[in-house]
């Protein structure tokens, strides 16, 4: 006779050993292998360095790593990034306990006279047990949805870091900008004191008839579009500096620079021969490799959901006629089958929706690499060209300086018309404005190729890391969770 105990056993058993060998559709996941060049082509330097992670850092700027650190702590997209990396892990341990037997209990209790069918006797009814239904996962449905999960979890941390190293940029590129807006508004500032002073001089010499009255208004005119320019650039440092303010998490308020865009110095020389490998620490690679793979895995979900459910069920506990004590232990144990016979092909394009959004997922995939690859080549490019722009606009700059004092000493002199002073005026403005404007692209270039390499250049640390986790396919190198 088999008591309780023993189909509880053999249950469990063959549930074990089925579910232990059991298969899993869908295609297994391996990390693609994209297509890359040994280095980049616009990388023409011949030496190799490593150089500090936190790339930021080589500007020199203490208040810029302030402001960084604060972002890093209180900006709201990254307080939202981390919450979908808790909604994801919660997700996976959702999914593993799918795979696990469901107990639960029961309990129930009547009282009158009527069961079923009425009656003159009165009686109570009360049972109560603990129930047990487990879908055995023959078919790695349950499996293939964990993967899954675990790859959405691995998108999600991803995510967390693109979000960071955008973060990082963004506040790096915004702190050049007030820089810039700074110095162009310092330039302003001195211009119109300059020119205020050439209009009161004009005026006299025009009050005294010894120049015409033309010079007078050429004057006032270079004046008032130096004067112009103040506010303009007081406008844009408050716009810049509410952009900073909510990227730092805060609401508006006014931002402290530190050294100026004059007197910044620029990070060492790029270190030769980039590896094109490098890309493999972008996060938005890492982002759509693990979307590819968990959408991979809804192939094998939506195979299994072709086939038969195999569940088991149990029960025990105790019934009783009487609402007083309980006559005896109550139990059972069964399996059930269910599955589809006909539904006109909906199980089949299922199937093919999944491997046509893999397809999908895939050349997402792909597209993401050619464009990281754009985006360096396009940043080592500005560098090389923004360097060479920067020296001629400061020799522009220094020449027309100059040009605009001879310009001025000659007309003192009586040499030549006034249209040359303001001539050369306008040009040593300009110069000076657009060699501010160089200057700070010349940093966010910098800023931008950072940026494309995943965060700075790969240092000794995180190459002995990659080269572990090569071991391990399906998992790849994160930054610690704080």
């Amino acid at each position: 006779m088999i008591t309780l105990k023993k189909a509880l056993y053999i249950t469990g058993f063959v549930a074990l050993a089925v579910n232990l060998n059991s298969c899993k559709f869908g295609p297994n996941f391996s990390k693609p292998e994209p297509p890359t060049n040994a280095h980049y082509l616009n990388d023409s330097l011949q030496t190799d360095s490593t150089v500090n992670v936190s790339w930021w850092e080589m500007f020199n700027d203490p208040q810029l790593d302030t402001l960084i650190k604060i972002g890093l702590d209180s900006n709201k997209d990254i307080l939202i990034a981390a919450a979908r990396i808790e909604e994801h892990r919660s997700i996976v341990g959702f999914k593993k306990g799918e795979a696990l037997p469901a107990f639960g209990y029961q309990a129930n209790g009547t009282y009158g006279n009527f069961n079923g069918f009425l009656g003159d006797q009165v009686q109570g009814n009360v049972s109560g047990g603990l129930g047990l239904n487990w879908e055995i996962d023959f078919w790695g449905k349950y499996r293939r949805a964990t993967e899954g999960a675990k790859a959405d979890l691995l998108s999600n941390q991803y995510a967390q870091r693109s979000v960071q190293i955008s973060l990082i940029s963004d506040i790096a590129d915004s702190y050049f900008q007030i820089l810039d807006y700074k110095w162009r508004l310092d330039i302003s500032k001195k211009t119109v004191e300059l020119r205020e002073e050439n209009v009161d001089i004009i005026k006299q010499k025009f009050d005294a008839g010894l120049v015409p009255e033309i010079d007078l208004n050429n004057a006032e005119l270079q004046y008032a579009i130096a004067l112009a320019s103040v506010p303009q650039y007081t406008r844009l440092i408050a716009f810049e500096e509410n952009n900073m303010s909510v990227l730092l998490g805060f609401n508006s308020r006014k931002i402290t620079t530190g050294i100026e865009l004059e007197e910044q110095t620029f990070p060492p020389i790029i270190p030769a021969g980039l590896p094109s490998a490098l890309l493999q620490r972008r996060p938005d690679i890492g982002v759509s490799e693990a979307k590819y793979h968990a959408q991979m895995a809804k192939i094998g979900v939506a195979q299994a959901q072709r086939f038969p459910a195999i569940s088991l069920t149990g029960l025990l506990g105790g019934a009783s006629s009487a609402l007083t004590g309980i006559n005896g232990v109550a139990w059972n144990a069964g399996a059930a089958l269910t599955g589809p016979i006909f539904q006109f092909g909906l199980n089949k394009r299922r199937v093919e929706i999944e491997r046509a959004r893999t397809e999908q997922a895939k050349r997402e995939y792909e597209k993401t690499v050619i464009m990281a690859f754009q985006e360096v080549e396009n940043s080592l490019i500005s560098i090389s060209t923004y360097n060479n722009e920067l020296s001629a606009r400061e020799l522009q700059a220094k020449s027309a300086l100059n040009a605009q004092t001879l310009s001025q000493f000659r007309y003192d002199k009586g040499v030549s018309s006034y249209l040359e002073v303001i001539t050369s005026q306008g040009y040593a403005f300009e110069a000076e404005l657009s060699q501010s404007d160089t200057r700070r692209k010349l940093f966010s270039s910098y800023i931008s190729l950072y940026k494309a390499l995943g965060g700075g250049w790969i240092s000794e640390e995180e190459k002995k890391m990659a080269e572990e986790n090569e071991k391990e396919p399906n998992e790849l190198p994160l930054e610690e969770e704080k």
